[in-house]
């Protein structure tokens, strides 16, 4: 069985999600620049542990409109209770990975009474020289990023994903990363930008619900987990094993397990 497709009315025009398994709703956000496809691999163990998986493209990924404007985090956040809505959902809960984590953690302050528990799968508190650092830097190859002759543009992202991959993940779907990266009505260097803007030291204090930091030792930013749970030491704390950035396709099952030993522990299952 694959996902169901379909499409909610969101504040900056469709919003494209998709859906598997019956039960508990958790709503899935992606990284940037990626898709709702990045959780491929984990729609069907989502559903066989008694969880309805969402995934969302958020604004300008994958198949959602893009906002008119330059998108901050709570821009991103906007487009989940339209989804939650379509599929007649009172709440949910929420799970972000990387920039995805971000989108959560803001989701969970606006709208707070729609989410029954969070689970932040590389959280990113940064200092201010770390944001310096990414608008001098990554920033401006994102905001040089265009179409070369021969795709060049598709092979250097492919080179960039393959060396974070190591040779855990098959090309084949380090290919589709390429794809997912590039198939968005939005502009390229958005999603980053948000999220290198984004002061989650400032927002963890705020959240509420029940509430898992969920990483894996080989992720390159599981180092700003560790310091959001030191901001949060009351979370829950998972760290898988090895992997990187691409732990979700690396170890499914154990991401699944996790993610559902979480929800069981909040009763949700």
């Amino acid at each position: 069985m694959i996902p169901r497709r379909a499409y909610a009315d969101g504040p900056f025009g469709q919003v494209h999600f998709q859906h598997q398994g019956e039960g508990h709703p958790l709503v899935l956000l992606h990284q940037a620049p990626m898709t709702s496809a990045q959780f491929d691999w984990v729609y069907a163990p989502l559903a066989a542990r008694g969880i309805q998986a969402i995934g969302i493209d958020m604004p300008g990924f994958g198949q959602s409109d893009p906002t008119p404007f330059v998108p901050g985090v709570p821009d991103y956040a906007a487009i989940v209770p339209p989804v939650l809505d379509a599929l007649g959902l009172a709440s949910a809960s929420v799970l972000g990975h990387h920039t995805g984590a971000l989108v959560a953690t803001e989701v969970a302050i606006q709208f707070a009474d729609r989410v029954e528990a969070l689970i932040l799968n590389g959280p990113l508190p940064l200092t201010e020289a770390e944001r310096a650092a990414y608008l001098a830097g990554g920033h401006q190859w994102e905001l040089g990023f265009t179409a070369q002759p021969h795709a060049g543009h598709m092979r250097e992202l492919f080179d960039i994903r393959a060396g974070f991959a190591d040779g855990s993940v098959p090309l084949t779907r380090i290919s589709d990363y390429v794809v997912q990266a590039l198939v968005g009505r939005g502009t390229f260097w958005h999603g980053h930008h948000a999220a290198f803007q984004y002061r989650q030291d400032e927002t963890l204090p705020r959240i509420t619900q029940p509430t898992l930091i969920l990483t894996n030792s080989g992720d390159s930013i599981f180092d700003h987990a560790v310091r959001a749970h030191a901001i949060r030491p009351d979370f829950a704390f998972v760290a898988l094993d090895g992997g990187g950035v691409d732990i979700v396709d690396q170890q499914p099952e154990a991401w699944a397990d996790a993610v559902a030993a979480f929800l069981q522990a909040q009763g949700r299952l």
